[in-house]
This record gives C-alpha cells, sequence and structure tokens, in this order.
C-alpha cells in the first residue's frame, strides 16, 4: 500500500526565535523546491515570519489568520483548499495557526474539531500543512488534542509519529450539547413563516447596529440554516437569538442529523446544482459551533457585533 502524500506536522514551538527559525526553513524549502508556499498565521506571527524571509515573502502568499479563519469552520474551504486547489499537480505548502493563546474557550471546539478534520479533507492530496502550537501559552489539553489531531509532531526533540493520534475522537468529544442562552428571542418555523426568522434575526440585528452587507449577511445565515430545517430537518425548526460576550447569537434546531463531519467544509462550483447551504453559514458568520446526534441538530452562529 503506498503512503498517503498528505502530511500534517503539529509544531511545538517556544518562543519567536524556535517560531521564526522553523515556519521560515519550512517555507525555504518549499520555495527551493519550487512548490506554491502558503502562510496563515495571527498578524503578529504573519509580521515575523515576512521580516524573515526577507525578498522572499514576496514568493509566499501571506494571510492573517485572525481574519481569514476568523471562523474555524471557514478555514478548510476558504484558506487551505482555496490554495491547494489552485495548484493542482505539484505539491503544496502551507502554514496554519488556527489555535493561538487569544482563542475563547467558546471558539476553540471548532477550532479543534478543524484540525482533526484536516486530515479527513486532504487524505490522498499531494499537500503538507505545518500547523504551529505555542508551547509556552496555550493550555496542556490544547496540546494533548493537538498530539490527537496530528500524525507527526515537530518539537525542540526532532520530528516524531503522535502515538496519541485519533482525529475522529476529537470530533467526537468537542459534539456536545452547546448550552442553554439567557433570554433568547424565539420563533417556532416551518415552511409557512419561515419569512418571519430571517426578518426576526434581522430586526435583532439591526437594533444592534448591524447595517448593510454585514446586515444581509446574517439574513442570508438564518436563510439557510432555515431551510436546510425544512428539507433535512424535519421539515420545521426553532430560532433563537440572544447575545453573548459581544456577539450576536442565532441558533436554529431541528430534529435532522448531521452524518457527514464535512459537511460545510467543501468548496463547492458555483455552477453545479446542489445544497451548499452550511458552507454559506461558514463562510459569512464569524463562529459556527454544532452539536449534532441522531435526535437532532444546533448549530450555532456567532457574529461580532459593529465595532468590536
Amino acid at each position: 500500500m503506498l503512503a498517503d502524500p498528505f502530511v500534517h506536522p503539529a509544531l511545538f514551538y517556544q518562543g519567536d526565535r524556535e517560531y521564526v527559525a522553523a515556519t521560515s526553513a519550512f517555507v525555504r524549502e518549499g520555495l527551493d523546491a519550487g512548490e506554491p508556499v502558503a502562510v496563515a498565521v495571527p498578524a503578529g506571527r504573519l509580521k515575523l515570519i515576512e521580516s524573515e524571509l526577507g525578498a522572499d515573502a514576496a514568493r509566499v502568499q501571506l494571510l492573517d489568520m485572525e481574519q481569514a479563519g476568523r471562523n474555524p469552520g471557514r478555514i478548510i474551504p476558504a484558506v487551505l483548499r482555496a490554495f491547494a486547489d489552485r495548484h493542482l499537480g505539484t505539491h503544496v505548502r502551507i502554514i496554519g495557526e488556527p489555535i493561538w493563546a487569544g482563542r475563547s474557550t467558546t471558539e476553540y471546539p471548532a477550532c479543534a474539531q478543524h484540525e482533526a478534520l484536516i486530515n479527513f479533507a486532504f487524505t490522498g492530496r499531494d499537500v503538507t500543512i505545518l500547523c504551529p502550537y505555542d508551547a509556552d501559552r496555550l493550555d496542556p489539553r490544547v496540546l494533548r488534542e493537538a498530539a490527537q489531531t496530528h500524525p507527526v509532531i515537530w518539537d525542540g526533540r526532532g520530528r516524531r509519529p503522535s502515538d496519541a493520534y485519533a482525529p475522529l475522537q476529537v470530533v467526537l468529544d468537542h459534539n456536545l450539547p452547546l448550552g442553554e442562552p439567557a433570554s433568547p428571542h424565539i420563533l417556532r418555523f416551518d415552511s409557512a413563516n419561515l419569512s418571519e426568522a430571517r426578518t426576526l434575526a434581522a430586526d435583532r440585528a439591526a437594533e444592534l447596529g448591524f447595517v448593510g452587507a454585514r446586515l444581509d449577511d446574517i439574513r442570508l445565515v438564518v436563510a439557510e440554516l432555515g431551510a436546510n430545517s425544512l428539507d433535512h430537518g424535519g421539515g420545521a425548526g426553532l430560532l433563537r437569538v440572544w447575545t453573548e460576550h459581544d456577539r450576536l447569537v442565532c441558533e436554529v434546531s431541528d430534529t435532522g442529523h448531521i452524518t457527514d463531519p464535512l459537511a460545510g467544509r467543501r468548496p463547492v462550483d458555483p455552477h453545479v446544482a446542489g445544497s451548499r447551504g452550511l458552507l454559506i453559514v461558514n463562510l459569512l458568520s464569524d463562529l459556527v459551533r454544532v452539536h449534532t446526534h441522531a435526535g437532532g441538530t444546533a448549530i450555532r452562529t456567532y457574529f461580532d457585533l459593529p465595532g468590536r
């Protein structure tokens, strides 16, 4: 059996010097081999790498992960696949750092699931995705789960296979009930009043200062989630809207069950007919959390309040 060409190491680094040395060496190895290279890391880290690369930085696609990967569910389709799919037929290198010390506890489960799902999204692809982890600042649990979501570990001791590798287990471990909100606006909907769900979310968003395209995004997200409930969730659903930690939250729940862990994370050709509702939700939201099981599904979307 041939080895999978996809390589997905976790880099456990300590301090800026170790970070820059490892990431810049990874980039230059790719450039020297004529490989397309992308770097998607938080803005401060991006500046360090760019400075170290000097003139070579112009040969690399540089992305601020705090923006491009604000929602972890957006990273596979809009960052990793978007770059790799432009370079089919050649080996591609990407540095992707979706987890940093500033990530909130609400965001982290989606980040861990994202890291696990990369392994399934890129099976068989001639791609290497290096994921740095700040071993000094991140919680030990984060590093333990990084060993579960990455088949290879790079650190100061060298490179070695991960004895803990079990990505599907991480997906399952974070597929948990999302907790009850305080004082949400609630609407039960079906095909007769789906428009009321869109209106409820949009009205609440407008009260909070959302305008223009961002207000349209919220309206569209709720419309797509509602349509999914009608088509795949038993023909009806429940919308709840509230604010939480400087975010507007819109949650749609129904009796459906999402069995495909990569649902909403595959790029879709706009010329090909088919469902793309969850992809739209991931692309437009600042965070998406999902709890799904045989008895039902809740999809919770977050939008940073204006001015945050």
